[in-house]
């Protein structure tokens, strides 16, 4: 718990800073006088000053955000000799530079972030699939347990090479969002029999593309060896005779490939709430050995499962994607792109019901995936940074009032017409984007609730 807040508010404070030293930085570029430098709201705990004519450092209480307040003729009156340096006096490109600073410095600090993990390098699972779920996409595509997705390409479009599972997922999301056919690569999961199966992603609905799309999908599934690992002292799997290391070759005579189908056999070894006896042959040491053994039976809700005692499968198969200088900035200004482009696909599907608002994400699982990937290492940490950096950059940028792509449509506005957009129509518009802002936050943090209650 202290971990996942400590995250979260670094992760804020490093954004909100980088955020608000962009609109600073251009500000005094441009010759503009800034009073105060704030990062939080409410009570002020920090403030440094240099000189009654410099600006004010300020740390505030509430860290949800800041500002930089500037000298503006609108806000207050300005001294003779400090007209030349209010806000409001600047040239239109002037004034439109300031205001998108902020979201184009975020935008740049994502790239910095991922090239960052790129040169560290993670280490992520291969791209070798679990035996995908009936009626699947993936079953539907020919998709077998233990294959190994070795590139993707779109339609009529170059081979992409998936260096790990994460490549796959994100290759496959973006296909779903643009309804395009997916083709794939792959192999056993020892590199063999090449071949191309296709992802027919044409015919999805864009509102299921939201967090559990990959799982409904049949790709979330990794492969595992059914290997066991610790058994639990007087357990059944201990009274059978079971050891850790055992490779299970089949049970009851039916052959078993990975530690899922395992698992699955094991579940359904109960009927009418009772346990199956079963026989299962294990690999140990170069010998076959045949052992009997009765799970036990355990309540799961409504169901009645059985139980081996025993961890069943050996961690997925790992693979370090690190990239070189140059490339690694090269991937982070793609995926920059790509992550800002999908941003805005989504917005605008959910704007128009073509997506679902369950994608929407607020306060509180961004502090759980900020904890998450502090807890996975450095690398880890910084790519979930450049991703919230990316978002934030691309959510200030929309065109609604309060926010900094809001200021920046009057300016159009005021560049296309010749003159500023009215007193009377900025106040409406500043109260309507009150409203889009604050449906925006209920439904983000409603989600977040449902999610921690496992409603969605």
């Amino acid at each position: 718990m202290i971990t996942t807040l400590l995250a979260f508010l670094l992760t804020l404070g490093i954004l909100v800073v980088i955020h608000e030293y962009g609109h600073y930085r251009v500000a005094v570029a441009c010759d503009v006088k800034v009073l105060r430098f704030s990062v939080g709201f409410g009570r002020v705990l920090w403030r440094r000053q240099r000189s009654a004519e410099a600006t004010e450092f300020v740390v505030c209480a509430l860290p949800l955000g800041g500002y930089v307040r500037m000298l503006d003729e609108r806000e207050g009156d300005v001294a003779a000799a400090d007209l030349p340096r209010a806000f409001n006096r600047k040239k239109l490109w002037q004034r439109a530079a300031i205001v998108a600073a902020g979201p184009l410095a975020n935008l740049g600090l994502a790239v910095l972030l991922y090239a960052a993990a790129h040169w560290i390098g993670l280490d992520e699972p291969k791209a070798v699939l679990a035996p995908p779920p009936a009626a699947s996409l993936a079953e539907r595509a020919g998709l077998r347990g233990g294959d190994w997705v070795r590139a993707t390409a779109g339609e009529g479009g170059e081979w992409t090479e998936v260096r790990s599972i994460s490549d796959l997922r994100w290759q496959v999301t973006q296909a779903a969002t643009q309804r395009q056919r997916l083709q794939l690569q792959v192999t056993d999961r020892d590199g063999r029999g090449p071949r191309t199966v296709a992802l027919d992603l044409g015919g999805v609905d864009p509102r299921e593309v939201d967090a559990g799309f990959i799982k409904k999908a049949g790709l979330a599934g990794l492969f595992s060896e059914p290997v066991l690992g610790e058994v639990k002292p007087g357990g059944p799997a201990d009274a059978a005779g079971l050891k850790a290391g055992d490779r299970v070759v089949d049970v009851d005579g039916m052959a078993v490939s990975d530690a899922q189908t395992l698992r699955e056999r094991i579940r359904a070894s109960v009927r009418d709430g009772q346990p199956l006896p079963m026989v299962w042959r294990v690999e140990r040491s170069g010998r076959l050995i045949e052992l009997p053994l009765t799970p036990r039976v355990m309540r799961d809700g409504e169901k009645t499962i059985a139980r081996i005692d025993a961890f069943v499968g050996l961690p997925p198969a790992m693979v370090t994607v690190r990239h070189g200088p140059i490339e690694g900035l090269v991937q982070a200004v793609t995926r920059t792109w790509d992550v800002s482009a999908l941003t805005v696909r989504m917005m605008g599907r959910m704007l128009i019901g073509e997506a679902s608002l369950k994608n929407l994400s607020g306060p509180i699982t961004i502090a759980d995936y900020a904890g998450q990937s502090v807890q996975q290492g450095l690398a880890y940490y910084l790519g979930f940074l450049a991703l919230v950096s990316v978002s934030l950059g691309v959510l200030n940028l929309l065109p609604l009032p309060m926010l900094d792509g809001g200021h920046l449509m009057y300016y159009i506005f005021e560049g296309v017409t010749g003159r500023p957009v009215s007193d009377l129509w900025l106040a409406r518009l500043q109260r309507g984007g009150i409203v889009v802002l604050l449906l925006m936050m209920s439904v983000a943090l409603f989600n977040d609730v449902a999610r921690l209650l496992g409603l969605h």
